[in-house]
């Protein structure tokens, strides 16, 4: 294992605090869920009841919504999008979140703000984001998957997630209590990460092709870690109990730095579809960090043993997929391991290494051949910084 990068290095100290989250202080609705004067969630309040729901339930409802949408080329551009949007909406008592019927009621008006807000964002950050991407700012769209009709995201984006609470309430008993129907129905699952699962693939209750697998394990992140709206206080639903939310920016970081070869050469990962040549920007080789999940490390002597047993914790206690010792080390957990090695003197865990990813990934380490190498706070840890071939051979 090189020494340069070796993961034992990956702390990333003073990246975590760096990573821009979905600013609910600035969600109308929310205004009174905020300690007087700050933008700190008044957590002694989050179980009081607004309206219908919970403070805590109206947030996660939020959540769910923004991690669907939380995709595409311009992170910033989709958040404004989503709080404009949702302000408007309630200006005009379209109060979707406490009843999420309402969209649907007046989906003519949620379409129309949709298409009004993308265009003043548009306006707004396009040029910017065409400057940073070296692309055109033609070509800025917030619709995803190449789409510019507002029915299909409005619907197919919004609709579904917010269909999620809508049908956990319509089969309760009118007996039954109703106001935390989405965190009932989410904590009721052994882990977050079978949460994770569940979130897409549950055959009555799953949001299906309308969330990835990335965005799933992105609101555990924000549900455990980053607002910490969990009430479970078991190790199954803290801060190791869910993969990490791999996206475009943590692939681009992860393969150019070397990290994920000390786990398997180049042909494994063309074979698994992980790199996939000529199919990237520029017909360069694509990057399609989400197969990762699920490959096993072939470079099984680059593992100390004391990190194994770790790993085997994770596994069983954490993230509770295994039962007994797993016979394999999946690629995309084994930083759980090293974090969880220095946890108790760092306090460092998964979302401070995806949001040190995605800091890295949005600042410095662009999806071009001139990423800002040389200001970059891990670039002693790079292989790329010293082998250029790795930034200017691939593409997320």
């Amino acid at each position: 294992m090189r020494d340069i990068n070796s993961p034992r290095q990956w702390r990333f100290t003073q990246t975590n605090k760096h990573y821009r989250f979905p600013q609910l202080s600035q969600i109308h609705p929310f205004k009174h869920f905020f300690k007087n004067g700050e933008a700190t969630l008044d957590y002694s309040n989050l179980d009081q009841r607004d309206g219908s729901c919970t403070r805590r339930e109206l947030i996660t409802r939020f959540l769910v919504l923004s991690a669907v949408l939380d995709q595409g080329p311009d992170i910033e551009g989709i958040r404004r999008l989503l709080i404009d949007t949702t302000n408007d909406l309630y200006e005009k008592e379209v109060r979707f979140l406490h009843k999420p019927i309402d969209f649907f009621k007046e989906l003519g008006i949620a379409i129309d703000r949709i298409l009004q807000n993308h265009k003043k964002i548009k306006e707004l950050r396009a040029e910017e984001w065409a400057d940073k991407n070296k692309s055109s700012a033609t070509k800025y769209n917030l619709f995803m998957d190449k789409t510019k009709q507002a029915l299909n995201f409005s619907i197919f984006r919004w609709g579904v997630p917010l269909a999620l609470p809508l049908l956990l309430e319509k089969e309760m008993l009118p007996s039954e209590c109703k106001p935390t129907a989405l965190i009932d129905y989410l904590e009721s699952f052994q882990s977050a990460e079978t949460m994770t699962n569940e979130l897409k693939d549950h055959e009555k209750y799953g949001l299906g092709k309308a969330i990835g697998d990335k965005a799933c394990h992105l609101f555990a992140k924000w549900y455990v870690s980053s607002f910490n709206l969990c009430r479970r206080s078991d190790l199954s639903w803290k801060d190791f109990s869910y993969e990490v939310p791999y996206d475009s920016n943590a692939g681009r970081v992860l393969w150019r730095t070397g990290y994920f070869l000390n786990w398997a050469d180049e042909s494994y990962f063309q074979k698994k579809e992980v790199l996939q040549p000529g199919r990237g920007k520029d017909n360069l080789c694509y990057i399609r960090v989400t197969n990762i999940r699920g490959n096993a490390v072939q470079n099984v002597d680059n593992l100390p043993e004391d990190i194994k047993e770790l790993y085997y914790d994770i596994s069983r206690k954490h993230l509770k997929t295994h039962i007994k010792k797993p016979t394999k080390f999946e690629i995309q957990r084994i930083q759980h391991a090293f974090l969880l090695e220095h946890y108790q003197e760092s306090n460092l865990n998964i979302a401070n290494f995806d949001d040190g990813l995605i800091y890295i990934g949005t600042n410095f380490c662009y999806n071009h051949s001139e990423p800002k190498c040389s200001d970059c706070p891990i670039k002693d840890l790079c292989s790329g910084y010293k082998n250029e071939k790795l930034i200017q051979n691939y593409r997320t």
